[in-house]
């Protein structure tokens, strides 16, 4: 049986990594949402881990924080524990 935490584990860890990019940068929802195209309470979800996004969504959150799409990705993730 799999590990069905894993998902939202990689969610949580996704956005604990974002808001450690925006935060680094001195943004707020409301400003990065202008230089984006979403919405700041969607910011706020993906933040969260509360939210599962799209790859044009990673873009625009990439295109916000004026960095590559991969930095949103440099965090420490493992499927080891799962079982087939």
């Amino acid at each position: 049986m799999q590990n069905k935490n894993y998902k939202e584990d990689f969610l949580l860890k996704f956005g604990e990594n974002f808001g450690k990019i925006r935060r680094s940068k001195s943004l707020s929802f409301r400003s990065l949402s202008q230089k984006c195209d979403i919405d700041y309470a969607d910011l706020n979800k993906i933040e969260r881990g509360k939210r599962n996004i799209t790859l044009t969504t990673i873009i625009e959150l990439a295109r916000g924080l004026d960095i590559h799409a991969r930095e949103l990705f440099d965090f420490s993730f493992t499927l080891k524990d799962l079982e087939k």
